[in-house]
């Protein structure tokens, strides 16, 4: 019997998750051995080498004059900082907490496109924002002694995500997405490479690492390849909720490969968030005569960089 086209949608969501949650798996143990400029640097050109390949079999390149726009401009720089800030704050929060802290990002984005893009929003979808920022303070717990400061830095990374998003919607149709993605990953890698004496300087790589984050940045590649086709398959309204699975991936990997164990203030906090996320995806989709901004935002919730 074959699949409908909602089921095979929220499959490839499932796998796109699954492949950006790895990713991240893989980083933290990396964190270990190597500070964050030093990952971003030799993971970014294992992507670089992928992406470059991808581009030139699309024949994506186009003159290097159609990036220099405040809207590309402004997308690299959210993205860079928002890498920077995942990065630390992942090699320092359990895996599940920082992935939880990261799924506010389609609520903030809902958010800021009311007031930077004149989209509408109603008071419904205010409420659900608010209640979904209330999941993130709860896992966050600011002022109680359960807080670890890190998670500041997994909040500031939602902040530069979502100026991210919001300069991509400004970038024209005729700059290929593709070359958007390999200008961005190029320019992670120099970033990384610019802070690695800044945090503490080269560490020698042993063969295994080097293998591990080749693993990771084609696992960023798998989870694009199948993020494009869930989009592309079935309804939106059915198939983005499914981005959440993220979150069963990090626990289950977090509980495997690290012992962490998740508390009830990171499970209630990701509840609510997932909860008022599905919320205003739903709320959007009845309410938006055009394309809201949330669909565009990726399910893993990280930096493109991750």
């Amino acid at each position: 019997m074959p699949l409908s086209q909602n089921t095979r949608g929220s499959l490839f969501m499932v796998v796109a998750t699954a492949g950006f949650t790895i990713n991240d798996a893989l980083t933290k143990v990396a964190s270990a051995d190597m500070n964050a400029g030093q990952i971003m640097f030799v993971r970014g050109i294992f992507a670089v080498l992928l992406m470059g390949a991808i581009v030139w079999h699309q024949k994506a390149l186009v003159p290097v004059r159609a990036f220099w726009q405040p809207a590309v401009l402004f997308r690299i720089l959210g993205e860079n900082a928002a890498t920077i800030f995942f990065l630390i704050a992942l090699a320092q929060l359990p895996l599940a907490n920082t992935t939880a802290i990261m799924q506010a990002l389609p609520l903030l984005i809902t958010l800021a496109a009311a007031l930077f893009l004149g989209e509408r929003v109603g008071w419904r979808r205010i409420l659900a924002i608010l209640t979904g920022f209330v999941g993130v303070l709860i896992i966050v717990r600011p002022g109680f002694e359960g807080f670890n400061s890190f998670a500041l830095f997994a909040l500031l990374s939602v902040l530069f995500c979502a100026v991210r998003d919001l300069a991509t919607r400004q970038i024209p149709p005729t700059v290929p997405s593709l070359l958007i993605s390999l200008l961005t990953a190029a320019s992670v890698m120099v970033s990384g490479g610019l802070l690695i004496a800044p945090m503490g300087g080269w560490t020698p790589m042993r063969t295994e690492m080097i293998a591990l984050l080749a693993l990771s940045a084609a696992l960023v590649l798998i989870g694009y390849t199948f993020v494009i086709m869930a989009m592309r398959t079935g309804e939106l309204s059915v198939i983005a909720p499914f981005r959440y699975a993220a979150l069963i991936w990090s626990v289950a990997l977090g509980l495997l490969i690290f012992g962490d164990v998740p508390d009830m203030p990171m499970i209630i906090g990701a509840t609510i968030i997932v909860l008022s996320g599905i919320y205003t995806l739903l709320r959007e989709r009845k309410v938006s005569r055009t394309k809201p901004v949330t669909s565009t935002t990726g399910p893993n919730m990280a930096a493109d960089g991750l």
